[in-house]
């Protein structure tokens, strides 16, 4: 498929909803990820106290205050906001930074039922599905991709990853029809037709906080791309490792930050394109 350079091409806008008083960061980090790996656009919605603090951070991104309790969560009456970011967005990732309260889970939930689009679901938007699996396996036919690690994974399905974690992976994603990626040493990522790939990029260094927001926001962006989930989430998490891998070449794998992999995230993704014969402003995608 080749797109030529002043061809009309789909919206490439997307949106990000989390954050709390607690973790303010982490949907920052995710935007700004999403930004540095191809988004032309980003909308953070974002609880009403951390606003000002979160937005000052955001690179490029717009944002977007929504109704919260008084602990600094996000709580359902923000639904109403959310949905209008979500109108006209090509993709989404609801969990970042969340928090845990009946309120945020409840949005949650809600969101998951309302949006047609992509939909990445991280860290607390994960574990609002503990005890409510049926919310995902309503958006069966809509694409969704899940990001646990084995302890989110465990929320999910009632057990740790088995020794085989490709065959773990591989019978959820199978079950409820969802992609999932499954966080870890050789990161796996499994699709509901049972096809597993297993990533060869990263590093120990990228074992720290705020790594899992900066691969939210990759795929984010590719998914707000138009690219299909089964090259864009693969791909995803591979930029991401590639991302870590340089970091460790230049900084050493001790004290690597989240800030230092996004920075890296455009030099990749270069990269990648070159590799792969495209063309600069054709959607990142290869010829074909």
């Amino acid at each position: 498929m080749q797109v030529s350079v002043g061809e009309e091409r789909a919206p490439r806008g997307v949106v990000v909803i989390g954050g709390s008083v607690d973790f303010s960061g982490a949907p920052v980090l995710a935007a700004n990820a999403a930004m540095r790996s191809g988004a032309e656009a980003v909308a953070v919605g974002l609880p009403r106290g951390v606003w000002g603090v979160a937005a000052k951070r955001l690179t490029g991104a717009a944002s977007h205050p929504l109704p919260d309790d008084a602990k600094g969560r996000l709580t359902y009456h923000a639904l109403e906001g959310a949905q209008v970011l979500l109108e006209e967005a090509a993709a989404c990732l609801i969990g970042p930074g969340l928090g845990r309260s009946e309120g945020t889970q409840a949005l949650v939930r809600a969101l998951l039922r309302a949006a047609d689009c992509p939909v990445v679901l991280d860290a607390d938007g994960i574990n609002a599905l503990e005890g409510h699996i049926d919310r995902l396996d309503e958006r069966r036919g809509r694409i969704t991709v899940l990001t646990p690690h084995d302890v989110e994974f465990m929320r999910l399905s009632g057990s740790l990853p088995g020794p085989d974690r490709a065959a773990s992976a591989r019978a959820f994603a199978v079950a409820h029809r969802c992609v999932l990626v499954l966080k870890g040493h050789r990161t796996v990522t499994a699709f509901p037709d049972g096809e597993t790939v297993v990533n060869e990029t990263g590093n120990p260094g990228m074992a720290t906080g705020g790594s899992g927001d900066v691969l939210a926001g990759v795929l984010l962006a590719l998914l707000g791309e138009g690219l299909p989930a089964r090259q864009a989430v693969p791909l995803g998490v591979d930029l991401h490792g590639r991302a870590g891998d340089v970091c460790a070449q230049e900084l050493g794998e001790y004290g690597m930050l989240p800030s230092d992999l996004i920075a890296h995230l455009p030099l990749v993704r270069k990269e990648w394109m070159e590799q792969e014969g495209c063309r600069c402003g054709e959607h990142g995608l290869p010829r074909q």
